[in-house]
């Protein structure tokens, strides 16, 4: 029987809980990286989300390993390159495109972080709280009107387009692959004619060598004076350091951010100490597809994906 090891079971979802216990012996515990690395022994397959890096020290602490499962698109917590040299197989949600556009919940929260930063939700709130009833303190921006620019138009940006024509904006968008075209977004043919012409940029693309810091100082240069940026894609998508400065120098009126290039070790992150101080710098914990519903289908959904593979691929279940 299949050792399965889920190493970050909090809040799984049942059903897919149940599905798992019939491919195999499952083991649930969350660990430490030292406590991991101790307990991969004997384990088959491996379930994942994005607290630890899957790395070749990982791979190699564990001679069974046959199977990675990440409900997640992004895999850079994984190293791919090594899991084939090591023959072992990455399970992910990648490439899922009819399943992934039946997920809302990272369009959602890209929404809710350009209005959180244009309206100074989270401060005002906070003052709130401070014993404080100061209206005129929090005065923001009106988005509709306004340009938005997205930056990558797979599943998450097109909804993002009918989220921005819904609250009357201008939509135009870039994608350097032929997309169908969508009623009422403009699509530009280059990455800096969409900057030039963006009072909101949001970025959806996915990260790999074409797109490791596609952003830099030249790009948010580009951008009008006084413009939004909000990146719920990776955080290595965008150069951290001339994001800061562009928001400093009030380039850029602001920035909302799911992501980061370090996440892991994000305590000495110079945008996360301005955004101490700082209401025009809004950051998340990489929340974008952490809502109880998207969680319990991807969990599903990536379950039964194993499932499948182990059937056809180890040995029949019963």
């Amino acid at each position: 029987m299949l050792r399965i090891l889920n190493v970050e079971p909090d809040q799984y979802s049942d059903d897919a809980r149940s599905i798992l216990k019939t491919i195999g012996h499952l083991v649930e515990q969350n660990m430490e990286r030292d406590e991991l690395l101790k307990s991969l022994s004997g384990v088959d397959v491996l379930i994942v989300r994005l607290r630890h890096q899957v790395n070749a020290e990982l791979m190699d602490a564990a001679p069974a390993l046959k199977v990675i499962v990440s409900a997640t698109t992004g895999l850079d917590h994984i190293d791919m390159e090594y899991a084939e040299k090591k023959n072992i197989t990455v399970l992910s949600l990648r490439g899922e495109v009819a399943f992934l556009r039946s997920i809302p919940a990272t369009a959602e929260l890209t929404w809710g972080l350009l209005l959180a930063l244009t309206r100074n939700i989270p401060s005002a709130h906070a003052s709130v709280l401070n014993s404080e009833w100061q209206r005129d303190r929090f005065k923001g921006h009106e988005i509709a009107g306004k340009r938005l620019g997205i930056l990558g138009l797979g599943r998450i940006g097109e909804k993002i387009a009918a989220y921005g024509l819904v609250f009357g904006m201008q939509v135009s968008a870039y994608d350097p692959y032929p997309r169908d075209i969508i009623p009422g977004v403009a699509m530009k043919n280059s990455m800096e004619a969409l900057l030039r012409e963006s009072d909101v940029l949001s970025v959806h693309v996915p990260l790999n060598a074409e797109t490791q810091n596609l952003l830099g100082a030249r790009e948010f240069n580009s951008l009008p004076k006084g413009s939004y940026l909000v990146n719920t894609a990776r955080g290595a998508v965008l150069d951290e350091n001339a994001l800061l400065d562009a928001i400093r120098s009030e380039h850029l009126a602001g920035a909302a951010l799911d992501v980061l290039a370090g996440e892991r070790t994000s305590e000495d992150s110079p945008l996360i100490e301005y955004a101490r101080a700082h209401s025009n710098l809004l950051i998340t914990p990489h929340i974008g597809g952490a809502t109880y519903e998207s969680m319990r289908a991807t969990e599903m959904f990536m379950a039964n994906k194993l499932k499948q593979y182990v059937e056809s691929h180890i040995y029949k279940t019963t």
